[in-house]
């Protein structure tokens, strides 16, 4: 088949929806010819267009302008009645390069990386596809029931009011909808009235994120890795500064945290303020930091999908503290694979005993290894889709 990804990034295998993108779009390419067009922020990928060129047949990419203000774009959308999150993916000019490339190649199906690019219009006789990495509007309800207040609050669960009636009407429409875990496929089939979601979870590059030496183990050191321009990530990470980091610190003054992840805002670099805390910023490997960790932490309280911060901590054979909807959707058993706490206190507390307990550390991290091996490498998941695919060919 002859495909063609839309992206509201360029893939990368450098930080969550980029690298599924990256891996997905490299399965495709060993038995079909794809092509790719995304959309870039400014300069952002330029360099990075050699990793596509090996196997990619053509690359277009879209420069989306930046808003002069973020909230006056949002207070603006709000008195049209419409959605600010859609209006920054729905771009005429891509859809004038979409038409161009379909007039010019015959592609019997567009893949949509995520339902937000997912509303240009096709020609007749063009399927379209969409993967869901996420559930977009329960992941805004999710924020909304967290947010303290009240604007951002009613506008999150306006935005997810919003952004649900796209995400079904799309999705209904779509010849194929993808889901990365059983739990979001039995969401999706409820939601959508179709029985026809199909699963192709996230996954880890298993060569990539191998063993890690327990020797270049930092006694004391925490890690947590994400992009942190995502706010559940920023969610997170604050959460666990005000209300686990000064328990861990009471029990261990030498305990030391890194927070790994490009575009930190203003809040989260003023962590560094706090003893023991660093912030990178963005990082040219997340891997070092990992090997240097004694124990991985995903204190996520907002999500969808499924996280790829701990599928490869896993990888890397780390001891994983996550909450309930950290490692939602993943074949995880606490205190097996990893260990899952949901307040704060348990949360600080299951991080202090596996910074005393190396045998502790080890067990879960060679459970997580196995794990990861059997069931998320990239392989394993890009041949769920290309399986999903030769089903569409097959009935053309």
């Amino acid at each position: 088949m002859k495909l063609l990804m839309v992206c509201p990034h360029l893939p990368h295998p450098s930080w969550g929806a980029s690298t599924r993108n990256y891996y997905l779009l490299k399965a495709l390419a060993y038995r079909h010819a794809v092509s790719l067009l995304a959309l870039v922020d400014g300069v952002e990928g330029r360099d990075k267009l050699s990793h596509l060129a090996d196997f990619t047949q053509e690359i277009q990419l879209i420069v989306r302008p930046q808003p002069r203000s973020k909230r006056i774009g949002q207070l603006l959308h709000m008195l049209y009645g419409k959605s600010y999150l859609l209006a920054q993916h729905a771009r005429l000019e891509v859809q004038h390069v979409l038409n161009q490339i379909l007039a010019h190649h015959h592609c019997h199906a567009v893949l949509f990386e995520s339902v937000f690019v997912a509303g240009y219009q096709l020609p007749r006789g063009v399927k379209a596809i969409i993967h869901q990495h996420n559930i977009e509007h329960e992941l805004l309800e999710r924020t909304y029931q967290y947010e303290q207040s009240w604007l951002r609050k009613w506008y999150n669960w306006r935005e997810s009011r919003l952004i649900k009636r796209f995400e079904v009407e799309h999705c209904r429409k779509a010849t194929l909808v993808t889901a990365t875990s059983e739990r979001d496929q039995r969401f999706l089939q409820r939601l959508l009235q179709r029985q026809d979601i199909t699963l192709v979870p996230n996954g880890v590059d298993v060569e990539r994120f191998s063993d890690s030496q327990t020797e270049r183990e930092i006694a004391g050191r925490i890690v947590f890795t994400g992009a942190m321009n995502y706010h559940p990530n920023i969610n997170a990470v604050l959460f666990f500064a005000r209300n686990c980091w000064p328990l861990i610190r009471a029990y261990t003054s030498s305990a030391t945290w890194f927070i790994v992840g490009r575009h930190p805002p203003t809040e989260v670099q003023q962590l560094a303020r706090l003893d023991g805390v660093t912030v990178t910023g963005a990082v040219p490997d997340v891997r070092p930091y990992l090997a240097e960790a004694e124990v991985a932490i995903a204190p996520l309280r907002i999500g969808s999908g499924t996280r790829l911060k701990i599928l490869e901590a896993l990888a890397m054979r780390k001891a994983v503290v996550t909450t309930s909807i950290g490692c939602e959707g993943l074949a995880v058993e606490s205190g097996k694979h990893l260990m899952i706490a949901d307040s704060a206190h348990t949360l600080a507390q299951e991080v202090i005993r596996l910074l005393r307990d190396q045998a502790r550390r080890v067990a879960l991290g060679n459970a997580g290894r196995a794990l990861v091996e059997t069931m998320y490498s990239w392989k394993e998941c890009g041949d769920c889709l290309l399986h999903a695919l030769a089903q569409i060919e097959g009935k053309e």
